[in-house]
């Protein structure tokens, strides 16, 4: 849902860990030609690699620095993926695509230097990563794959229960929504995310709001591209998804992966679902699943301590 890209925002906002001595996103990071664009980089730490792709799809790669504490023992790759946050943008939104972004992830690897690297995608990030390990597995050491979608089927689960869940407990903002649809407005209508916006954060993506609550930072550029989300979703993907989106299925090649996969899950996730999550299991039967009993789509944020530690033993760290 547009949903997505509000979260990430308030995220930003809330994420604490940036510390003197890690980097800042906005200044201390380098581009990279990858594929006739230049993509923002910011990489630090000591070890093997851990490639973070963000979601949305059209997040800049910020919400994810609450992972800074696992650069004591990898090096993390932060980036803006192409028409995210300080990377180049498309003259044509055509050009935004899932199998652009998982070529500029290849790209981006060779640029830099790596012949493996770990990688972990977060919501739609997974898709890429997932991709990327299906096309690229010869490159991947291990694949983490977190509150994300193993198909279109799931990411329309995503929509049909977010849609349930505002019409069951928010009745009065289901009812203006209706009233707009009923006049031919669709997602990708500003009316139609301003009606959106009015549900609160915490509600679909939050074991506690108060995780969430805003703090004083400074804004990053172009932190979401509503042009490419809704190019990625389709005109009406907060409803019915399509493009790119409304394609993908990886159910059947899941399988197949034979580098170390890990999966985790939120219980309070009402976006990636967990009676849809727990069905990665059986598509991935090689994978290791955990679900975070008390996380809702982010729990690098409502429980960092559990998840780092699951990670860096994971990774063998």
């Amino acid at each position: 849902m547009k949903t997505f890209i509000k979260s990430f925002l308030i995220i930003i906002l809330t994420i604490t860990t940036y510390a003197q001595n890690f980097p800042d996103s906005e200044t201390d990071g380098k581009y990279y030609d990858v594929n006739g664009a230049k993509l923002w980089t910011v990489s630090f730490g000591n070890g093997e690699p851990i490639f973070f792709i963000a979601g949305g799809p059209g997040n800049a790669h910020t919400y994810l620095r609450a992972f800074d504490s696992l650069s004591t023992n990898n090096t993390l790759v932060y980036f803006d993926a192409f028409g995210r946050g300080k990377s180049d943008t498309a003259k044509d939104v055509k050009e935004y695509s899932l199998q652009r972004d998982i070529e500029d992830l290849e790209g981006l690897r060779k640029a830099m230097g790596f012949s493996k690297i770990n990688i972990l995608g977060h919501s739609y990030g997974g898709l890429v990563a997932q991709g990327y390990a299906i096309k690229y597995s010869e490159h991947v050491s291990h694949l983490i794959l977190a509150n994300t979608f193993h198909s279109y089927l799931m990411w329309q689960e995503n929509d049909d229960n977010s849609n349930h869940e505002i019409k069951t407990n928010y009745p009065e903002v289901w009812k203006d929504l209706m009233k707009v649809r009923e006049q031919g407005v669709v997602s990708s209508d500003p009316i139609h995310q301003q009606i959106y916006g009015k549900v609160p954060y915490g509600f679909l993506y939050a074991y506690n709001p108060e995780n969430f609550n805003r703090v004083g930072r400074k804004p990053y550029p172009n932190s979401n591209n509503t042009k490419l989300y809704y190019q990625m979703v389709g005109r009406d993907g907060d409803f019915i998804v399509g493009n790119d989106i409304g394609n993908f299925d990886y159910r059947k090649q899941l399988k197949d992966l034979k580098m170390p996969i890990l999966i985790y899950a939120g219980r309070y996730d009402r976006v990636a679902v967990p009676y849809m999550m727990v069905k990665f299991k059986e598509y991935c039967p090689q994978a290791e699943f955990v679900m975070f009993e008390k996380s809702g789509h982010n729990p690098q944020v409502e429980e960092p301590q559990a998840l780092f530690k699951l990670i860096r033993k994971f990774l063998g760290n």
